[in-house]
C-alpha cells in the first residue's frame, strides 16, 4: 500500500500521497538508513515549504485533473479509431466469424458465409440468413461480420 502512494502514477504524475497531503512522503528505510535527505532535514525551512505547498495544492490537483482528462481522450480516441464505421442494410451479403469449434486447424477459413442481413436492430446487432432463406437464430454483432464481396 504505502509503494502505490509513493510512486508517481502515469497518469497524472504525481504520487498519490504529495495530491492529498501537498508534499512527497518519505519512505521509512530512509529514516532507519539515515539517508542525506533525513539528515539535511531542517524544521524551519520545511515547515514554510510546507505552507507553500499547501497554498499550491489546489493547482496541483487541478493540473493533475487536466493530465488524467488527457490521458482519457488519448485513450479514447485509440480505442475509436479501431472501431469498424458503417452499417449493413437489409439485403446486403455478409460474411461471420467463425466459431472456434468451426476451425479444424491453422489452416480452416475463418470466415463463414455468404449470409443476407434480414434485420438491423440498432447498436450494430443484426439478424442473418442464409441464402436458402433459412433464418440464423440469434443476432450478431457488427465486431463479427464484415461485407461479402463477389
Amino acid at each position: 500500500m504505502w509503494a502505490y502512494h509513493t510512486i508517481p502514477q502515469s497518469t497524472t504524475k504525481e504520487t498519490p500521497f504529495s495530491l492529498v497531503y501537498g508534499s512527497d512522503a518519505m519512505i521509512p528505510i530512509e529514516i532507519q538508513k539515515s539517508s542525506p535527505r533525513f539528515q539535511n532535514f531542517v524544521a524551519e525551512e520545511s515547515n514554510e515549504e510546507r505552507k507553500v505547498n499547501l497554498d499550491l495544492l489546489n493547482e496541483v490537483g487541478e493540473d493533475a485533473r487536466i493530465k488524467a482528462k488527457a490521458l482519457k481522450r488519448k485513450v479514447e480516441y485509440k480505442y475509436n479509431s479501431k472501431l469498424r464505421p458503417g452499417q449493413f442494410q437489409g439485403a446486403d451479403l455478409v460474411m461471420r466469424k467463425a466459431h472456434p469449434y468451426q476451425l479444424g486447424n491453422k489452416l480452416s477459413p475463418k470466415w463463414t458465409g455468404p449470409f443476407r442481413v434480414t434485420e438491423a436492430l440498432g447498436n450494430g446487432a443484426y439478424k442473418l440468413e442464409t441464402l436458402e432463406g433459412e433464418t440464423i437464430p440469434r443476432t450478431w454483432n457488427r465486431a463479427n461480420l464484415k461485407f461479402y464481396f463477389s
